[in-house]
């Protein structure tokens, strides 16, 4: 039984990865940028006003903070437009204030409102699509104490590590490397496509009492150094 669920679960992560590759390129193909309403996630009124302000096209150079949050934690706090190097040109940028979207191709239908319980004194995502291949998701909480944001720093590292042990020919996340500036930390791993070719990487960033998961697919023209990139920008924006 516990295989059969352990083969379950993988699968559904496999499946999600596929999906989500479609996507990107679906968005790319037809020059498409998604917005998400609160309202279709049965927010209130305010919290949808405050949603379509932070959801925009990346023809704004940086999404516009999001206020109404004790924390602070807005869209200015996650990954900009600017924040990209090494041929990584951003088309387009999706972003919620709702929590619900999937952490990462490796943590399955996992949210991160799911993952906190709905204790978190706010929540913030984007997806950022590319004009090639991959995308880069990130999805944010802020803990209401030291206490909260320590488990969900242990939980989302957990679910990052059950990637790292998979069966030949599938992709795995390698060795975690551990980043750290004056604002955090982050423990980031680097991806392996099934013939271990590097395709880019996940983190899982702490600042104080905010946690953030980030992850970066397809294959960064920089390699690793563009995915530390990435990671050093998100945590520096986290920190802020």
């Amino acid at each position: 039984m516990t295989e059969n669920r352990t083969v379950q679960q993988k699968s559904v992560r496999r499946n999600r990865l596929a999906a989500a590759a479609c996507f990107a390129a679906a968005l790319i193909t037809v020059g498409v940028v998604g917005t998400q309403s609160a309202t279709a996630d049965g927010a209130a009124p305010a919290a949808a006003a405050r949603a379509a302000v932070a959801a925009q096209p990346v023809a704004a150079a940086r999404p516009a903070a999001v206020a109404g949050a004790a924390s602070g934690l807005g869209s200015a706090g996650l990954v900009q437009s600017e924040d990209f190097r090494q041929g990584l040109n951003p088309v387009g940028a999706t972003v919620s204030l709702s929590g619900r979207e999937g952490l990462s191709a490796c943590s399955g239908e996992e949210t991160m409102r799911g993952l906190t319980k709905d204790q978190a004194t706010a929540y913030a995502s984007v997806t950022w699509t590319f004009d090639t291949e991959g995308r880069l998701t990130e999805s944010a909480a802020s803990a209401p104490t030291g206490t909260a944001a320590d488990t969900w720093e242990k939980q989302l590292v957990a679910l990052l590590q059950e990637c790292q042990d998979e069966p030949a020919g599938h992709w795995y996340y390698g060795a975690a490397h551990t980043l750290t500036v004056p604002g955090g930390t982050a423990r980031w791993y680097p991806a392996y496509n099934g013939d271990g070719t590097a395709g880019g990487g996940a983190a899982v960033l702490r600042s104080g009492t905010r946690v953030a998961v980030v992850e970066l697919t397809g294959r960064p023209a920089g390699g690793q150094t563009a995915v530390a990139g990435i990671v050093t920008a998100a945590l520096n924006r986290l920190h802020s």
